[in-house]
């Protein structure tokens, strides 16, 4: 068995860590808790282990720092944005949303990515919370051919 050499450490406020990682093991892909005591839950997503701390008396999460789950269809990004948003989560733009606890993540889809060299598309994306997958396709259909 590899061995994960950086591992990210989420502090999570008074005794929220257990309760955020079992949150994360329902909602996203490939997602399960490991272990867990009074003072923190490991808890791995698509083969990657986090650490979910007890503690964090005024440390807010900013969007200095997200966690990013690429998509593989439009289907994945609304399931995932609805779970991370439900009970008090607040979407941002381009993607971008604060879970219930106030964790930054970046819902993007596969298709993105093969998208952004167009300015139209970013243009687009610039006015979207959630990325609609069709609405990016339709910019980029609609958008001057790209000088070379």
């Amino acid at each position: 068995m590899k061995t994960q050499k950086v591992t990210t450490f989420l502090w999570f406020p008074g005794q929220l860590a257990e309760e955020a990682a079992r949150f994360y093991a329902e909602v996203l892909p490939e997602a399960r808790v490991l272990d867990s005591s009074p003072m923190a839950t490991n808890f791995e997503v698509a083969g990657t282990r986090f650490v979910a701390l007890n503690g964090n008396p005024g440390q807010p999460f900013t969007e200095a720092m997200s966690i990013l789950i690429e998509c593989e269809d439009q289907a994945e990004v609304d399931r995932l944005w609805a779970g991370l948003t439900a009970g008090g989560g607040q979407p941002g733009q381009c993607g971008w949303l604060k879970d219930r606890f106030g964790v930054s993540w970046q819902v993007i889809p596969r298709r993105l990515f093969e998208l952004m060299g167009n300015p139209a598309v970013v243009k687009a994306m610039m006015k979207m919370s959630k990325i609609d997958i069709a609405a990016l396709e339709s910019a980029e259909e609609g958008a001057p051919p790209r000088r070379r």
